[in-house]
């Protein structure tokens, strides 16, 4: 029965070319629009590691001064910068699985090979477990070890990309690379390797989307060796050769806990720690924060609000567009009025009339789908030649492609509703006078 429906809605579609090319075509501009907006937005807020997002923490505390403050209400204004000290003592005391200081620099790469000319690179300043707790992959190699830390090791981790450009893609563990005019020695290579967004480099002064970082430095021998960091805040008067000791904040704690119910006890020995530089006279302010990652993005707006606004935009207009496409159905419908009433008299059954014309909607909504695909591509594309940052991420996916054709299906059924039940209430005898 099903294989008779598509056949007389394929007659229809040829007696009614005109009206099956406007409501494709309605259809089509909508779901396009709305797909592309919608690619954009799961892109901007996706789980950037859903495989441990939920154990994974940050941790923020007030350091500033106690003029102007107001219990309950006061925020730091860095979100989760805190001071060197602070961020290396919560470090050391470890309290979590694995934790990690980061900061982001710019390193200035100088080829080995003659002729090349230096280039800087995004890097990021940071400490032994980071690879491990954001699951970074290897290409060859490994990081570096606590040892390496604490010894203030020239070590480095590149990304392949990085590799590619200065070693062909070869296994470069042991090679040397000069950095800021110092000799690190590769001791690993990562795999593509690029979390959207880049969650560690919200409030350390980088890109929240994009391409990954080049160049992973330990932390302490970066800062030996002259690296400034990105985002520097201080609120006095520093002396920024010193920034571990001066009243500055420039680093970033993240942890990561072997349960996401060990969040309350972290958080509690967060407190604790403020309560303690309170009563050493160094912090005035009692309030800690304690997010998870995906409530760490929420909290820090990284989906711009005009990327939200533009999807309920496009979604409004796919709905303007099957309200067009109900009334070209009606019109449809009214033009094949005999057509009905001679199937009704011969026998066919109202629930018959409406699969059929819900048939018939269905196969406008897989014509409209393809459609939106075409104008789905074209608008990321479009996207993609845009100075963002995540541009050139603007691809649809496999989940996308489906999604289309999900949404293609719900509008158009949506739509042949009401025309399918105006056929299927057609009275034969009318009808039939009439022939």
């Amino acid at each position: 029965m099903f294989g008779y429906y598509l056949d007389l809605a394929l007659r229809s579609f040829r007696r009614n070319r005109v009206l099956t090319a406007l409501m494709v075509l309605a259809l089509g501009l909508g779901i396009g629009a709305s797909i592309t907006t919608l690619t954009v937005l799961k892109l901007l807020s996706g789980d950037p590691l859903p495989q441990k997002s939920t154990r994974l923490f940050t941790a923020e505390i007030d350091p500033l001064p106690a003029k102007g403050y107001v219990p309950g209400q006061s925020k730091p204004p860095w979100g989760n910068l805190m001071p060197y000290v602070d961020a290396m003592s919560l470090l050391r005391a470890h309290k979590a699985e694995r934790q990690a200081v980061m900061a982001l620099t710019q390193a200035k790469v100088t080829p080995a090979r003659t002729g090349e000319h230096p280039f800087f690179s995004d890097a990021v300043m940071t400490t032994a477990d980071f690879f491990a707790m954001f699951d970074a992959p290897f290409e060859y190699g490994s990081g570096w070890n606590a040892q390496d830390d604490d010894d203030r090791a020239r070590v480095a981790v590149i990304a392949g990309f990085l590799n590619d450009k200065l070693f062909g893609g070869k296994d470069s563990v042991g090679q040397v690379i000069r950095i800021n005019d110092h000799d690190y020695r590769i001791a690993g290579v990562l795999k593509d390797w690029s979390p959207q967004p880049r969650f560690y480099a919200v409030d350390l002064g980088g890109r929240s989307y994009g391409d990954g970082d080049g160049v992973f430095l330990p932390l302490q021998s970066a800062r030996t060796d002259g690296m400034d960091p990105e985002n520097v805040s201080c609120w006095e008067t520093a002396d920024i050769a010193h920034l571990e000791t001066a009243p500055c904040v420039f680093v970033s704690l993240w942890v990561e806990l072997a349960h996401a119910s060990d969040a309350t006890a972290y958080r509690t020995f967060l407190s604790n720690y403020v309560q303690q530089q309170i009563s050493l006279g160094r912090f005035h302010r009692p309030e800690v924060a304690f997010p998870g990652l995906m409530e760490f993005l929420a909290l820090e707006q990284v989906v711009p609000d005009d990327a939200r606004l533009q999807t309920g935009l496009a979604f409004g207009f796919l709905l303007i567009c099957i309200v067009n496409t109900v009334g070209l159905l009606l019109a449809k419908c009214l033009r094949r009025s005999r057509e009905i009433g001679v199937r009704r008299a011969l026998g066919a059954t109202r629930r018959t009339i409406f699969a059929q014309f819900m048939v018939e909607s269905g196969m406008v909504g897989i014509a409209g789908g393809l459609l939106g695909l075409v104008f789905a591509e074209l608008g990321l594309w479009a996207i993609r030649h845009q100075p963002a940052q995540y541009a050139k991420l603007a691809h649809l996916d496999v989940s996308m492609f489906i999604v289309t054709f999900v949404i293609a299906l719900i509008a158009s059924l949506i739509a042949g509703l009401l025309p399918a039940w105006r056929a299927c209430v057609v009275a034969p005898a009318p009808q039939l006078k009439s022939v």
